[in-house]
């Protein structure tokens, strides 16, 4: 057991840079979480409308769109001062409105300019984020590192939410976005020691906008890195905001209230806890690309499964095997995306990968209607199996895929 827990923690025991980085995380995301149940339950205390919450959502994942811009900006500058500006700027923010919360003066405007403005320190940071963990790793420990970091935005998922929900009932959303403050604190004061670390190895000297044009061109030309792009767009408008937006309305098919709500949601994050877990422990294991796509498929399959279920337990087993699944998906996209680019591309890389992320708000919109009209089951059973086949065509259109990710380069490339 102990050999196990040894291999599954392998990056955080044996790397102090990234030890520091996976707490900074933790406390970041944490904070992340934490504000943005507060600021939605104030948004729909302050406006009473739906519509109007939608559009909080809405502003607040807005800067996914710049990802193409905050992915040269991690190619071009030092990644760690990068992440120090983000949770300096986090905490600033985050104070300001919980001062005004405090004061009673935080309006839905303020609360819109809020929700912008964390945007703006999570989004645009994620790139450099991502991108450091290879810095500080290494490509052989990349895919135990980056299970290690899902599973601590996992972690985050499923306890801050529940203790800030207490926090609000308890002691009052302005408070509560205090405690927010503290930890983006710690998360920023972990980051110092970094601050020697992450320096800019290939310098650009271009505009930014041309290098995002010239890293949309080199990633076009790379079939590997676009087919990983394309399957995770496919994720994002078929699956992601059905996962996002219609978990009540499953709890209430199935008969259950909020309190069966909140365990679907919990057996979905302990699902992705474990699935995180697993490929943290199978480390640097070769076919990374093939349990990606495969992985992505059954995802699918499981959500179509999910959707005609009319069994609560049932239900709950799905849902947890959904969890892992999804790990497969979140975890791989970014070590592979990691792995099958160059390094003067990689911020930019994952900077795509957030415009794709990007295309969920109004995705979310498009499959709303269907909903509405054809119901939220038959709508979820149809875009799981839709990704399916998009998956699946995408993986036979980039065979070597399935292949792709063994130990060593050298050890008979690719075991073809």
């Amino acid at each position: 057991m102990s050999t196990v827990i040894s291999r599954t923690l392998g990056s955080l025991r044996d790397n102090r840079p990234f030890r520091l980085l996976w707490y900074s995380n933790l406390f970041f995301f944490g904070g992340v979480w934490t504000q943005t149940l507060v600021l939605g339950w104030l948004a729909w205390d302050t406006t009473h409308s739906e519509f109007l919450v939608a559009v909080f959502g809405a502003v607040r994942l807005a800067p996914l769109l710049l990802g193409p811009f905050a992915g040269a900006l991690a190619d071009r500058h030092n990644r760690v001062r990068l992440l120090i500006i983000a949770a300096a700027w986090a905490l600033g923010v985050v104070s300001v409105i919980a001062m005004l919360a405090s004061l009673g003066r935080a309006s839905y405007g303020v609360l819109l300019a809020g929700a912008l403005a964390l945007g703006l320190a999570q989004s645009p940071s994620q790139p450099a984020r991502a991108s450091l963990v290879l810095d500080l790793v290494g490509r052989q420990n990349l895919s135990n590192a980056n299970a290690l970091n899902s599973m601590a935005i996992n972690m985050t998922g499923v306890i801050s939410p529940a203790l800030a929900g207490l926090m609000v009932n308890g002691i009052g959303a302005p408070a509560t976005l205090w405690v927010s403050t503290i930890w983006y604190a710690v998360s920023l004061a972990l980051l110092v020691p970094l601050r020697g670390l992450g320096q800019v190895v290939h310098a650009h000297s271009g505009s930014a906008l041309r290098m995002v044009v010239g890293g949309l061109r080199a990633i076009s030309r790379n079939r590997l890195a676009s087919t990983v792009l394309l399957i995770t767009l496919g994720a994002n408008i078929f699956l992601w905001p059905i996962a996002q937006s219609f978990m009540p309305v499953f709890a209430s098919s199935l008969g259950m209230g909020a309190s069966g709500l909140g365990w679907l949601l919990t057996c979905a994050g302990v699902g992705g806890l474990l699935g995180s877990l697993v490929i943290a422990w199978l480390g640097d294991f070769p076919f990374k690309g093939g349990l990606f796509v495969v992985g992505t498929a059954v995802w699918g399959t499981l959500w179509a499964l999910f959707a005609i279920s009319r069994n609560p337990v049932v239900s709950f087993v799905l849902m947890g095997v959904i969890g892992v699944f999804s790990a497969a998906f979140g975890v791989l996209q970014t070590t592979l995306l990691l792995m099958t680019t160059e390094a003067p591309l990689h911020g930019r890389a994952l900077g795509v990968q957030e415009l794709a992320i990007g295309v969920m708000p109004l995705t979310s919109l498009v499959i709303g209607a269907f909903a509405q009209r054809y119901g939220a089951a038959s709508t979820t059973f149809v875009c799981g199996f839709l990704l399916v086949l998009v998956t699946v065509a995408l993986g036979i259109w980039t065979r070597e895929l399935f292949r792709f990710g063994a130990p060593e380069p050298t050890n008979r490339r690719l075991r073809s």
